[in-house]
C-alpha cells in the first residue's frame, strides 16, 4: 500500500514515527512538505535519519482563504498513492482545489485526516459564536475583515465558513486523532466508525534503548532528588514564566532544589530576566535546545520531577519513558490519558501559580512517592501508549479505507 502523507514540516520527533510507519510490511510512505516550512520559533526540523522519500512543493495562498501546495495534483498523478493522509491545515485543498479533487478521483485514492481536535468548538458552539461579528476571521486578510465589518456581511460569511467546514470534515474516508473528541466529531456529522485514536508517542523503543545505555554511564550532574525538568519551546503558552515564579517560592522551603529548562524560543531573554530579577542564580539552568537523545536522557533520569506548566504534549511521553512523574494542568488532551492523578503524577489548576507551587512542594515533601510515581509512568508507556500502539492505529485506519475502496471497486 502506497501512502502519501501531506505535512507542514519535518519535525525531528515525528520523523521517527513516520520512519517506523514506513517500516511496516506492505507500506511505502512518501512525505509532501512545503519548501519553506514555518511552524513556529524553536521547532527543530531535520531530514536526518529518515527512511522515507520527501517531496517539497511551494506553498501558496489561494484567494486569501486557504493554503495550498503548488503542483500537488501532478504529484498525486505521478505517485499514484492508494491513501493520502493530510493534516488539518491543508484539508481545504481537497475541498476547493479542482485539480487536486480531479487527481484524487482519477487515481481513486482514499483520504485520511490527521488532526488534534483539542479545544475545538463543536458545531453548535461555533454556531452560537457566529453572532460575534466584531471578531476577525483568522483565515482572511485584515483588509477583507475590515470590509466585511463595514458592509455588515461578517455574519453571513462566518455562517458560510462554518457550513463549509462541516462539509470539509466529512470529506475524509477516515480520521486519526490523538484524543477521542467523539462529541466534537459527532456534532459535525462524522460517524464514529471513521475515527481511529492513535494517541501520541515518540519512538519509545529507541528511548528505552537509550535509557538502558545511559544508566551504565557516569552522570552529568551531581545527585539531587529535588531537581525539576521542563522541556519545550520557550513560548508564552508554555507558561515557563509561571513555572519559574512558582519554583522561586519552592526554593524558600527547599533551598537545594534546581530547575532545568531545555528549549529555545522568543521568550528566552524574558525568562532569563525573570530568573535574574528573582535572584535564582545557578539554581535555574537554561540548557538550550537538546536534540541528542542520549543527552536528553541523562537530564531526564538525573531529574526527579517533570513539570509542564502550560500547553504541550509529547514531552510528557518522553519524561515518562525515562521514569519521571509528571505535574501538569491542561496540555493538548493527551495528558488526560497518560497522567493519572496520584498514580504517576499530579494535576494543578490551569494557570494557577499558587497551586503549582503547592503541588511541587507536596511532591518534594515525599521523595519516596516521587520514585513510585516514576515507576508507574514507565509502566504506562511500556504497556499502554507507545510507538507500537500508535503504529497499530495508523495501520488500522489505512486498512479500513483500503478495504472500503476494494469493496467499492468490486
Amino acid at each position: 500500500m502506497k501512502v502519501l502523507y501531506i505535512s507542514n514540516s519535518l519535525t525531528h520527533y515525528y520523523n521517527l514515527v513516520l520512519s517506523r510507519l514506513n517500516k511496516e510490511p506492505d507500506i511505502e510512505l512518501v512525505i509532501v512538505v512545503p519548501m519553506f516550512a514555518s511552524v513556529g520559533d524553536g521547532v527543530y526540523q531535520t531530514n536526518e535519519g529518515i527512511n522515507f522519500r520527501v517531496i517539497q512543493l511551494k506553498e501558496v495562498k489561494k484567494y486569501s482563504f486557504y493554503n495550498s501546495l503548488e503542483g500537488l495534483a501532478k504529484v498525486l498523478i505521478q505517485e499514484q498513492p492508494d491513501v493520502v493522509i493530510v493534516i488539518f491545515e491543508y484539508l481545504r485543498i481537497f475541498q476547493f482545489d479542482v485539480s487536486v479533487i480531479l487527481a484524487m478521483r482519477f487515481i481513486r485514492a482514499d483520504l485520511i485526516l490527521k488532526s488534534i481536535p483539542f479545544r475545538y468548538s463543536t458545531y453548535q458552539e461555533a454556531l452560537n459564536a457566529i453572532a460575534k461579528t466584531d471578531v476577525d476571521i483568522a483565515s482572511l486578510s485584515p483588509m477583507l475583515n475590515i470590509m466585511l465589518k463595514k458592509t455588515g456581511l461578517m455574519f453571513l460569511v462566518r455562517r458560510s465558513l462554518l457550513v463549509m467546514q462541516k462539509i470539509a470534515l466529512n470529506i475524509p474516508d477516515a480520521h486519526v486523532n490523538y484524543v477521542e473528541a467523539y462529541e466534537y466529531w459527532s456534532s459535525y456529522g462524522v460517524v464514529k466508525e471513521k475515527l481511529f485514536i492513535t494517541r501520541n508517542s515518540p519512538d519509545t523503543d529507541m528511548l528505552f534503548s537509550v535509557k538502558e545505555t545511559i544508566q551504565n554511564e557516569p552522570p552529568l550532574l551531581s545527585p539531587n532528588v529535588l531537581r525539576v525538568l521542563h522541556v519545550g519551546r520557550l513560548v508564552e503558552w508554555k507558561r515557563v514564566d509561571m513555572l519559574i515564579k512558582a519554583f522561586a517560592r519552592v526554593r524558600k522551603s527547599f533551598p537545594e532544589s534546581e530547575l532545568l529548562i531545555i528549549g529555545t524560543g522568543p521568550e528566552e531573554a524574558n525568562l532569563k530576566k525573570i530568573v535574574s530579577d528573582l535572584s535564582l542564580g545557578a539554581s535555574v539552568r537554561f540548557l538550550g535546545g537538546v536534540y541528542d537523545q542520549r543527552l536528553l536522557g541523562h537530564y531526564s533520569i538525573e531529574s526527579s520531577l517533570y513539570v509542564l506548566a502550560g500547553m504541550g504534549g509529547l514531552s510528557i511521553n518522553d519524561a515518562m519513558c525515562f521514569g519521571l512523574p509528571v505535574l501538569c494542568s491542561v496540555a493538548d488532551g493527551t495528558e488526560k490519558f497518560l497522567v493519572r492523578e496520584g498514580v504517576n503524577g499530579r494535576y494543578f489548576r490551569d494557570g494557577d501559580e499558587d497551586d503549582l507551587f503547592l503541588k511541587i512542594s507536596e511532591l518534594f515533601d515525599n521523595p519516596t512517592l516521587l520514585k513510585e510515581m516514576g515507576r508507574h509512568s514507565e509502566q504506562i508507556i511500556r504497556h499502554e501508549v507507545n510507538i507500537h500502539t500508535v503504529i497499530k492505529s495508523y495501520v488500522d485506519a489505512l486498512n479500513y479505507v483500503f478495504k472500503h475502496k476494494k469493496s467499492n471497486n468490486a
